[in-house]
């Protein structure tokens, strides 16, 4: 079949790369001038989540504090922005954040499985390490992380649960002093540059064949007709008065995976999810003493901020803002935006003191999006030819190469690798 991918980003071109490898002809429409430019450009560096870094749960905006949990602002909300915390907040109860774990962890596991076929396809070599190392600050955090630390031995996730001398004599940037409550080490999770490795795909595909980038093209909305589907794309900024190059592009069938511009496009086809715009920030700063830099990535358990080594520089990602849905393309006031790169700042000297020269750290923010019940939404929706791929989420990027191979089953007619009670609970159908 024919199929358009709306949207460059991770999930975007990982979903290409399984439909390409399922035998499809692609073409993605991405509207900056390459891939990975988006909310993929600021990725934080874990691969996949943990029952300790999705963004819900017992210790997710647990606190009324904002300092406390990472999520920097929550004022001037809507009556429908607070119906979506007041979600999020029920997913605090031990059972019901259990139960939501478990269908999410079919779509991580077969994440782990499809990133390691294209690695072992592709030899490819995205700045991926071993070594992710939680730290919790307080007795009280810790024990807002016992369901986790449950789920963990539930599963029988490979981590080991330390003690703060243990966790700095296993890293040795961490200090004792000040106090903390103690670590999780999973040394078999890993991090990644997930930028590189988005950008490492697009040229294997452009080596093989068989998927078209049309970059720089925005689309401005989708046609859905009987058996077949359509895409309008705006005239090139170029065009001028001439007739434009390309004005409509058809296909046997169209994936939504254009991260928060996702919601507009489906709007304008009646389709309402109700995924919420969550601000983001970046700072990747130089290392400033090599002695002090952490050899292993380092993870604020209840703020969510991840520090991940690539090569000679730092990469901290968190400081979330939770906006209003109608406030997505306003910028942030400067204070915001100060107060949240702050919060990476200060994580970073609490954590690892002397590693990282934040006075020289290039700052970035993006959007991401996040789903009242902490699920991505992917599958068929609307139309037998319609399909999304959207709402990820902060909590590893790597989720995007599972939910692309998802995707790829469901247009070729393969019977997903994922449970059924996974598979309702991540179509979008779930919302009505």
């Amino acid at each position: 079949m024919d199929v358009i991918v709306i949207g460059g980003g991770i999930a975007g071109v990982a979903t290409a790369y399984h439909l390409r490898a399922a035998g499809h002809r692609v073409c993605v429409v991405e509207r900056h001038a390459t891939v990975a430019q988006g909310a993929t450009y600021g990725h934080g560096g874990t691969l996949l989540p943990t029952p300790l870094d999705v963004w819900f749960g017992p210790t997710f905006m647990a606190s009324r504090q904002n300092a406390k949990n990472g999520v920097v602002n929550r004022s001037g909300f809507s009556g429908p922005a607070r119906q979506f915390v007041r979600q999020l907040a029920e997913l605090q109860e031990p059972n019901a954040f259990g139960h939501q774990y478990g269908l999410l962890r079919p779509l991580v596991e077969l994440s782990r499985d499809t990133i390691a076929g294209m690695e072992a396809r592709s030899g490819l070599e995205f700045e991926q390490t071993s070594g992710l190392l939680y730290l919790v600050r307080s007795h009280e955090e810790w024990e807002q992380l016992r369901p986790a630390l449950g789920l963990l031995r539930h599963y029988e996730v490979p981590h080991h649960e330390l003690t703060p001398e243990q966790c700095a004599s296993f890293e040795h940037s961490v200090r004792t002093e000040p106090e903390f409550a103690g670590g999780v080490l999973f040394d078999q999770e890993r991090t990644g540059n997930s930028p590189l490795f988005t950008k490492l795909i697009k040229q294997t595909l452009d080596m093989e064949g068989g998927v078209q980038f049309m970059l720089g093209r925005e689309v401005s909305g989708i046609r859905l007709e009987g058996q077949r589907a359509s895409v309008e794309l705006t005239s090139r900024p170029d065009a001028g008065s001439r007739s434009r190059e390309v004005d409509v592009i058809h296909a046997d069938c169209v994936v939504v995976a254009a991260g928060y511009g996702s919601l507009t496009l489906l709007e304008r086809l009646g389709l309402r999810l109700p995924l919420y715009p969550l601000r983001l920030h970046t700072l990747v700063a130089p290392i400033a003493h090599e002695e002090c830099a952490p050899h292993v990535a380092i993870v604020d358990a209840v703020k969510r901020i991840a520090i991940s080594r690539m090569n000679h520089r730092l990469r901290i990602a968190g400081g979330a803002v939770l906006q209003n849905a109608k406030d997505i393309d306003k910028p942030l006031g400067e204070a915001v935006t100060e107060e949240a790169l702050a919060l990476l700042g200060q994580a970073t000297h609490d954590w690892i003191p002397g590693a990282a020269r934040i006075s020289a750290a290039l700052p970035w923010e993006g959007v991401r999006l996040l789903s009242p019940d902490g699920l991505p939404v992917i599958g068929n929706a609307l139309h037998p030819r319609l399909f999304v791929n959207a709402g990820h989420g902060p909590a590893g990027w790597g989720l995007a190469c599972g939910s692309g191979k998802l995707i790829a089953d469901l247009i070729s007619g393969t019977t997903p690798e994922v449970p059924d009670d996974t598979l309702a609970a991540l179509r979008a159908e779930r919302f009505r």
